[in-house]
């Protein structure tokens, strides 16, 4: 079977048909409404794009968490990154997701019309390459969960980042953003679809403290991945069951990537860590380790940023970002904030909320 041909059957709308009628029939066996909340920008794109939500009974709710790295950077690493771009003449490699985020009063793209060299770049390699060639003083605005570590860590560990390259880190981890949320008390997750990308890095073994608590099932992300994994949710739940499963075993290993896993632990110390528009998560953030702390921009340029404002006033990309309101309860939704010119975090980035819910529909009824 080729490749394509396999992606395909990961969109068949037959088995789709059967894996949803599966589901209605399990949910009609609880009474309450089920909450299961993602924890990954590209599994709500799935969600959204595929009119997921519009297949689910009524007693089903899918709810988009802290699954968007870009949304969840704090806005005084924006404001460091334009600081040193406009008072220290710096050129900032960046994601392009990162591009339109808004600081405290500009983005990085905002910046550059002020005459900020900013540079996007696909991944860090890129800015490896580009600041050994240029030989100017830059920085990389590193930010992104586990997924985007180990190519930062693999580069530091074997010398290859030159020393007019300094990084401001800001790395998230998300198992303890998870428990986080669930120790909170005021936010019900009955069911979580965890996320494939990470798990790749980290592996199922990183997910065990939710068993016993919440049914929990790692998934890929194709529509039918989606589907399937709440179905397995669902079944648990009518067995009274909170266990951690793997829907997406053809990538996903019980350790993960163990060679990523052991360059992380060499070059990266966990810190507790803000997450934007939530507040201080103990032990949810990565900082360069003490070998590598001269590649860290705020040691290098002795830089202090304050008054830093993460969540502007009407914006409440806090409460989307923790399952606690969807986009259309935000009055600026679609009106004062848009696509083209984002008023918050969420709806920037290709895995906000906001942006994906403007995008492909995500507050729209359909008829079955």
């Amino acid at each position: 079977m080729t490749l394509h041909r396999i992606l395909l059957s990961y969109r068949d709308p037959n088995l789709a048909k059967s894996i949803v009628d599966k589901i209605k029939e399990y949910a009609a066996q609880i009474k309450d409404t089920v909450r299961i909340m993602n924890f990954c920008g590209t599994h709500e794109h799935t969600i959204t794009y595929y009119g997921i939500r519009s297949l689910m009974p009524p007693n089903i709710e899918l709810v988009a968490g802290p699954g968007c790295p870009v949304c969840v950077t704090p806005a005084r690493i924006i404001d460091a990154a334009i600081k040193l771009a406009l008072e220290e003449n710096l050129t900032v490699y960046t994601y392009g997701d990162m591009y339109k985020v808004p600081g405290t009063k500009l983005s990085l793209a905002q910046a550059k019309g002020l005459g900020a060299k900013v540079v996007v770049v696909y991944g860090f390699n890129d800015a490896v390459r580009m600041a050994t060639k240029n030989k100017d003083d830059s920085i990389f605005v590193g930010v992104g969960f586990e997924t985007t570590m180990p190519t930062v860590a693999s580069q530091l560990y074997i010398g290859k980042v030159p020393n007019n390259l300094a990084i401001i880190p800001s790395y998230r981890l998300t198992p303890p953003i998870l428990k986080y949320m669930l120790n909170r008390g005021d936010i019900r997750i009955d069911g979580i679809i965890l996320p494939g990308h990470v798990s790749t890095i980290i592996g199922v073994e990183s997910w065990l403290f939710l068993e016993g608590k919440v049914p929990s099932v790692i998934a890929g992300f194709e529509p039918i991945d989606v589907l399937i994994a709440i179905l397995m949710m669902i079944k648990q739940l009518v067995k009274g069951e909170s266990r951690v499963e793997n829907e997406y075993s053809r990538v996903v290993r019980f350790k993960g990537n163990e060679k990523a896993r052991k360059l992380i632990s060499k070059v990266f110390k966990v810190i507790d860590a803000d997450w934007r528009g939530i507040g201080l998560v103990p032990n949810s953030g990565a900082t360069l380790a003490e070998e590598f702390m001269h590649y860290d921009a705020f040691q290098k340029y002795d830089l202090k940023i304050t008054n830093s404002v993460d969540i502007k006033p009407g914006c409440r990309c806090a409460d989307i970002i923790l399952g606690l309101a969807k986009p259309t309860d935000c009055p600026l939704f679609m009106k004062a904030c848009t696509p083209e010119t984002p008023y918050g975090p969420c709806m920037v980035s290709s895995e906000g909320t906001c942006h994906i819910w403007a995008k492909y529909g995500g507050y729209t009824e359909v008829k079955q």
